[in-house]
């Protein structure tokens, strides 16, 4: 594994925003696993400075997101959708139909998770994975649980996670309570994974995922097993990585 300490969350993005391009220059017919939330925006931003300055070109790249709300149709600004759209895709030149989302308004969660799925088989392998912790040590929308689930499927959100997400929202009762969500084989199929973490808040789920034993209670413990991973993490993050980081 590699290990990359940044002092902080914008030296962490930058990082991460280089490890991506690269994989996009060295493959420019690549496929990303991307990932939403707060810890990613910065690498996005990144990206799209490096693309408006000519030194990216997004145009044969294919992206698949690792999750989405239930319920929720694209055009809602809670959407991770919407986010992709608003933070990466409508301001590079990657083909839009080349961008994939599990599609959060099919009422049908057998048949969505199976939709995507097959997506996922039809356009990967994915080259690189970017993840973001959960301070619950969930990865996508992989909460705690007596067991890794391989596939896509259908989740019913923590409490500390609609908790995490509220900030996003009016109030916490328009949270979403389910979401669809690449599972953990599916994103331990990636040949190689990127992992970004920032904040004291995730220090302890990082110390557990990766200095303690594999269990699905700790959903982001399995990266232990991958044969490629980076981590990139700021300082805050990293505090409690003893062993790791040689402390």
């Amino acid at each position: 594994m590699k290990i990359y300490c940044e002092k902080d969350y914008e030296a962490m993005s930058r990082r991460a925003a280089g490890i991506l391009a690269a994989q996009v220059i060295l493959k420019p017919d690549c496929v990303l696993g991307l990932a939403t939330g707060s810890s990613p925006v910065g690498a996005y931003q990144e990206l799209v400075r490096r693309y408006q300055a000519g030194e990216l070109d997004f145009s044969r790249v294919t992206s698949v997101n690792l999750d989405e709300y239930k319920g929720l149709s694209g055009e809602n600004d809670q959407s991770y959708r919407y986010f992709m759209d608003t933070n990466l895709f409508n301001q590079v030149n990657i083909d839009k139909n080349r961008t994939f989302v599990p599609n959060g308004l099919e009422p049908d969660s057998g048949k969505a998770c199976a939709e995507y799925n097959e997506i996922i088989r039809r356009e990967g392998p994915v080259d690189l994975q970017l993840l973001g912790l959960g301070n619950n040590g969930h990865i996508g929308f992989n909460e705690p649980s007596s067991f890794f689930e391989k596939e896509t499927h259908c989740v019913d959100l923590t409490a500390s996670t609609i908790e995490a997400n509220k900030r996003f929202f009016e109030k916490e009762e328009d949270v979403p309570r389910q979401a669809y969500t690449m599972g953990i084989g599916n994103i331990m199929q990636a040949k190689k994974i990127l992992l970004i973490v920032s904040g004291e808040a995730k220090a302890d789920a990082l110390a557990k995922a990766f200095c303690g034993p594999v269990t699905p209670e700790i959903p982001a413990s399995i990266l232990q097993f991958h044969p490629d991973v980076t981590l990139v993490g700021d300082e805050a993050a990293m505090s409690k990585l003893t062993g790791l980081l040689g402390k």
